[in-house]
């Protein structure tokens, strides 16, 4: 007890401490994924992908066959979702933050399997994933010859 009183400071740090260690865990929204634990469930069929980020973010690069609804306009459009309530919804976004917000969002709504990428379509990039970006090439009109 007397060590107690005497290094009451220190003990205040620890405690302190530890629980900012474990705020990120406890105020976690919504259920998380890794990128390996989202391609296996990509490759599994059936899982929609959902990108929360803007039009423009979108454009620049995108998972295959995601689907684009900013998180700002997601609770005016959750309808277009409502077939996929029952089915596994990855939520991306850049980085992760805007994705777990519309997984709570999801979550609350019912979506009983929806899972935010942690990292975001940065860290899928990192780890040399493909992402879709719009051909800038045009197609050729001109059919080549194939006499010289």
């Amino acid at each position: 007890m007397k060590f107690i009183i005497d290094h009451i400071f220190l003990l205040a740090i620890v405690i302190l401490s530890g629980g900012a260690l474990l705020w990120p865990m406890l105020s976690m929204r919504g259920k998380r994924a890794t990128v390996l634990e989202v391609t296996q469930l990509i490759n599994r069929g059936k899982t929609i992908v959902l990108d929360v980020r803007t039009a423009d973010e979108f454009a620049k690069g995108h998972l295959p066959d995601a689907k684009n609804i900013p998180v700002a306009e997601l609770a005016k459009r959750m309808g277009e979702l409502e077939k996929f309530k029952t089915r596994p919804i990855v939520v991306v976004c850049q980085k992760g933050s805007r994705s777990a917000t519309a997984v709570a969002a999801l979550t609350k709504a019912g979506y009983t399997e929806a899972t935010s990428l942690e990292g975001g379509i940065d860290e899928w990039s990192k780890q040399g994933l493909p992402l879709k970006t719009p051909s800038l090439a045009k197609p050729s009109l001109v059919k080549p010859s194939l006499a010289k």
